[in-house]
Order: C-alpha cells, then structure tokens, then sequence
C-alpha cells in the first residue's frame, strides 16, 4: 500500500478468533500483539508514525473470515494486513489475500500454502520445510526408539481442516518408521461423547494412539482415554488445547503421559533473547484476564509475528506489499522466537517443534508449568531436557 500522510497512523487490519472454539488462544495472540503495540508505539512507532491495531473477532468460524478481511481491506482502508490464527482462519483468507497481492504473515496455519504456493505468504509456525511431517515426526521417532518397539498405530482425528495436513504427516510417519497403521477415524467437531471411539481404538489394539483434536476435543479425548480400560503404549502427538496452561491445569494428573507438540517451552535451548522479558510482561498482563495466564504456546508465536512485520517495514522503509514481501523471502528476523528465514512455501527454513511427556503432574495449579519439570521435552534430542517414560501406563 502507498504511504499515507507522515503523522497519520499505520493501520494493521486482521481477524482473530477471540470466541468459539478456539478463543482462549486468540485471545492469548492478541495480548502478545497488544504488548508489540505497546512497545513498537513507546519508542516512536513505525516509519515515525504511531500504529493501530484493527481486528475483528472471527469467532472461530471460517466462515466469517474472507468478509471480515474484504472490509478490513475495503472499508476500513487498513495499510497491511496479517493472518489470525490457524488453519481454519488463515486458510480462508488466502484466496482474497491472493487476489489482492497483500504481504501476509500468517500465525500457526499449518501447510496453508504447500497446494497454493503464492509468494506473498509467510508462516509463523515452527514446522519447516515439510510442516504436515514435521509436527509429529518425533512422537513417531521417539516411538520406533523403545524395546520392544511397537509396531501399530491408530489415527483419531476431527473433522475440521486444521487435522486434514497433521494427519497426512502421522500417515508419512507412520510408514517412515515402520508402523501398521490398524485404524482411523474421523469424529464431528459436535462430539460430545467420545467413549464409543475409544471403544473403536481399542478393539484395534493399536500401540499407538495419535489423537488430531481441538481444546474441548482434547480435554474430553483425554478424559475418555483415562477412563479407559485400554492403555495404548503411546498416545498423543497433535493435539490442540494442552499447550494452554489453563487446559493443562483443568485436566491436572489426567495428561500424566501423554506426549505431545509444543512450540515453546521453558527450556534452556528455546531461551531466545527477549523471550523472558516479553512473557513477564504477558503474565503481569494476564491476571484476571480470560486468557492463558503463563503464554507460553501462543505469545512468542505471536508476538514474533509482530516483530516479522516491523522488521520487514524498517529495512524496507515503506509499507508496500511487494517489497515488503520480497524482503521477507531473502531476510533473516531476529525475533523471540531465535532466527527465523521464510522458504519456498513461506514456511521456516528450519523446523524447531518439540515433543513434550507430561510428567509427574499432581494437581491443578497452572503455575507449575512455569517450567520444565512436568513438561519434560522428549524429543528432538538436541532440545531433550529428560526421559519419556514408557509405556504409558508407567507414567499415568
């Protein structure tokens, strides 16, 4: 877009979900992305002029997104635009996106580009070049490391587009590493009672369990798991929901044992400059706050999606969408999420997710996941900070 007047403010238009089912992390993002405001604004602003925030709630229905960004675009004139958060979000935004040739960072969609491969497209999320494999490669490695190794594997997933990409990595996983994939399954978003998919996993008698599933979806999935008589080796792998501290702490001892992704965790190799001062500021923030009240999954995300775009406008020294762009494609970010260069598909050069085992977790203070200890990273071993504990039933 074309610079505007030297004192007016630079608008940054975009969608979040802030209600519905997956509000309690947009409303965490849009914290972070109030904290960059703060910050970007105390020390002039950006091209010395201040900056707005504009964004809209989606309500974590997709199908709100494309109008919501046609008038942020349309009516409300914005100067950039940005992704809000996720598959479901980022996903229909990207044809209008597309059509209008905007410079657009996306937050955590996951392959939202790998079939469009517009140029203009950039992924907060730390999956890498082949992001669908990259997010459960260590559970499956991790799984094909143990004596005796178990050798099959059951999918469970929702019906939602978000699982469509996570699945197709578990599936690739799977056959890397040698496992029988003996059963799969689609459950609705609507599912309330989730015992008659276990039942189904069950009869499998899969060793390993890997769940594609939503915040509601993940706490009544490992309620029914628990409850369960049948006790997989493994289980986890992709679930959304206990990243967030108030999951987590909602389901206490109940995650004992599962393993899943994170994309940052307080461990001594994901301690990337600013990270601490930026998560003090979030948790001061927080208090009495419906949101995430350590930030831990969505804030630095967030907040470096900030940093992306306020990096990309400095050097270029305008706010045109091409330039922009182009910039981001050849640059290197220095952001609190560590150094981020941008691939082909838009995704990161390098991928940085870990898998976590819940360990030891004895009851429901969120503040117990201010660091590792019940979190322990299990894989890749490079950022390993303990064992997994398995089977799973050694460590419920």
């Amino acid at each position: 877009m074309s610079q505007k007047n030297s004192s007016s403010p630079i608008r940054i238009g975009y969608c979040l979900s802030l209600s519905g089912a997956v509000g309690g992390n947009g409303r965490a993002a849009r914290l972070a992305h109030q904290i960059w405001l703060d910050r970007i604004n105390a020390q002039g602003g950006l091209l010395g002029r201040p900056v707005e925030l504009l964004c809209y709630d989606d309500g974590s229905d997709a199908a709100n997104v494309e109008p919501l960004y046609r008038r942020l675009m349309d009516q409300d004139k914005v100067d950039l635009v940005i992704g809000g958060y996720g598959t479901n979000t980022v996903l229909p935004a990207m044809r209008l996106i597309m059509e209008r040739q905007r410079f657009f960072v996306g937050l955590m969609g996951l392959g939202v580009n790998n079939e469009l491969s517009y140029e203009n497209y950039f992924a907060m999320i730390p999956t890498g070049s082949d992001p669908n494999a990259a997010l459960t490669a260590g559970f499956f490695e991790l799984a094909a490391q143990q004596k005796p190794q178990p050798l099959t594997a059951a999918l469970l997933s929702a019906d939602a587009e978000f699982s469509r990409n996570p699945i197709l990595g578990a599936r690739k996983n799977a056959a890397r590493y040698g496992f029988e994939v003996v059963h799969e399954a689609v459950y609705p978003l609507s599912t309330k009672d989730f015992k008659p998919f276990i039942d189904a996993v069950a009869a499998s008698q899969c060793d390993l369990l890997f769940i594609c599933s939503y915040l509601q979806d993940s706490i009544d999935l490992v309620k029914a798991v628990h409850a369960h008589s049948f006790r997989p080796k493994m289980v986890g792998a992709s679930m959304i929901g206990p990243q967030n501290a108030l999951v987590k702490a909602a389901l206490g001892p109940l995650l004992n044992g599962f393993v899943n992704y994170e994309y940052w965790v307080p461990v001594s190799a994901m301690r990337f400059p600013g990270v601490d001062d930026m998560l003090s500021n979030y948790r001061a923030r927080a208090v009495g706050q419906d949101v995430d009240p350590l930030g831990h999954y969505m804030a630095p995300t967030a907040y470096a999606q900030m940093q992306v775009l306020e990096q990309a406008v400095q050097a270029t020294g305008g706010l045109h969408d091409a330039t922009l762009s182009a910039y981001a494609r050849s640059a290197a970010f220095d952001t609190v999420m560590g150094m981020v260069r941008f691939g082909v598909h838009g995704e990161w050069t390098e991928p940085r997710v870990v898998q976590v085992q819940y360990q030891g977790i004895d009851n429901h203070d969120p503040l117990q996941f201010l660091d590792d200890a019940r979190q322990v990273v299990v894989a890749p071993a490079s950022m390993r900070s303990g064992k997994l504990i398995y089977p799973y039933t050694k460590a419920v």
